[in-house]
C-alpha cells in the first residue's frame, strides 16, 4: 500500500445548477434541488479519492476555527481521512461558488481568504513528509515550502498546476520545477497542447507530464520516450457536473501508477475513474474505490 502526503486546499463547496451559459440577469429563481453545499477543495478531493481507492494518506491543510471547519471536520471522520494534520489556524474557511450548466460548462469562484497568507508548522509538514512515499503537492502556497523538503528527504512530487497560461508563471514555477509528476489543464494554454507538451518537457524536468484535454481524454509524454500519447475520453455514465474531473484522474493515475502499472496503463484507469466521477454533482464526489475501477476499466479497456 502506497503512503501518500497530500498538502492541498479544503473548503466549502456551493454548486448551483443554470440553464446555460452565459447567465441572464433574472432577480428571483428557484431551481429546486440545483443548490448543493459539501467539504471539496483541491487537496480535499485528493485524499479523498486515494483513500477511498484503497491507499494509506497524510493529509495536510488549514481551515477556519469558524462553524465551516467543524463542518470540514465532520466530513473528514466520516469519509475516515485522518485529521490530525487539518489545523485550524484561519479566521475563516475559504468557499467557493460554482455555476454549471447541463452540457458540461462551468465556472467556480473561489474565495481562499486569508490562506495565501499562512504557513504550515515546518516541523510537523517534514515529520509528515519523512513518513510518506510520495509528496502529493497542490498549488496552493502553504504547500511552497514542502517543495524543497520533500526534494532533500529524496520523495517522489507530483503536482497539478491547473489551468495555467505561461512558461515562466511566476505563481507556478516553483512547482513546475520540482515535480516529477506534472499534471495540467488544457484551458489557457497559449500553444496548442501537442506542442506545449513539447515545450514543458524542454523547460522542466518532470519524468511524467499529462495534459487534461476534458472531453477529448488526455495527453501523457514519458521523459526518454519522443512520442506523446493521447488517451481518448471515455463515456461511463451520464455527466452531471465537471468540476473535479482533472483532480479525480490526477488521484486516481497516482494509485495506479504507484501500485505498478505503466504510466500509459495508470492513465487510462485514471480516464475511466474521472468519466465516472463526473456523474456526481459535488466535486468530492462520485469516486469509484479500487475495486470498481478495475472492474469499470475491464470493461472499457482499449482492445
Amino acid at each position: 500500500m502506497t503512503r501518500f502526503l497530500v498538502s492541498g486546499l479544503i473548503n466549502i463547496e456551493t454548486t448551483l445548477r443554470i440553464e446555460r451559459f452565459p447567465l441572464e440577469y433574472n432577480p428571483v429563481n428557484f431551481p429546486f434541488f440545483g443548490v448543493h453545499s459539501s467539504v471539496s477543495g483541491v487537496g480535499y478531493n485528493l485524499a479523498k479519492a486515494l483513500t477511498r481507492l484503497g491507499n494509506d494518506v497524510e493529509f495536510l491543510s488549514l481551515i477556519g476555527k469558524d462553524a465551516a471547519g467543524q463542518l470540514v471536520l465532520n466530513a473528514l471522520r466520516e469519509d475516515q481521512i485522518p485529521s490530525a494534520g487539518v489545523l485550524q489556524k484561519l479566521e475563516q474557511t475559504p468557499q467557493s461558488v460554482i455555476l454549471y450548466d447541463s452540457q458540461g460548462n462551468r465556472q467556480i469562484h473561489t474565495d481562499l481568504k486569508d490562506i495565501q497568507e499562512q504557513i504550515y508548522p515546518p516541523a510537523e509538514a517534514e515529520h509528515a513528509l519523512s513518513a510518506c512515499d510520495v509528496a502529493v503537492l497542490c498549488n496552493i502556497n502553504f504547500s511552497r515550502p514542502l517543495l524543497v523538503k520533500a526534494r532533500r528527504l529524496g520523495k517522489p512530487i507530483a503536482t497539478d498546476v491547473h489551468a495555467v497560461s505561461d512558461l515562466e508563471d511566476d505563481y507556478n514555477r516553483d512547482f513546475m520545477q520540482f515535480a516529477d509528476i506534472l499534471f495540467m489543464s488544457h484551458e489557457k494554454l497559449p500553444l496548442p497542447p501537442e506542442e506545449w507538451i513539447q515545450v514543458v518537457r524542454d523547460r522542466y524536468p518532470a519524468r511524467i507530464i499529462v495534459i487534461g484535454l476534458g472531453s477529448r481524454g488526455c495527453l501523457l509524454a514519458e521523459r526518454g520516450r519522443q512520442e506523446v500519447e493521447h488517451i481518448p475520453a471515455v463515456s461511463t455514465r451520464p455527466v452531471r457536473n465537471t468540476i473535479g474531473a482533472g483532480d479525480a484522474l490526477f488521484s486516481a493515475f497516482l494509485h495506479a501508477f504507484f501500485q505498478g502499472d505503466s504510466a500509459l496503463e495508470a492513465l487510462q484507469k485514471a480516464v475511466v475513474f474521472a468519466s465516472y466521477k463526473i456523474g456526481a454533482v459535488s466535486a468530492a464526489d462520485g469516486f469509484l474505490d479500487s475495486a470498481g475501477l478495475e472492474a469499470l476499466y475491464q470493461q472499457t479497456r482499449p482492445a
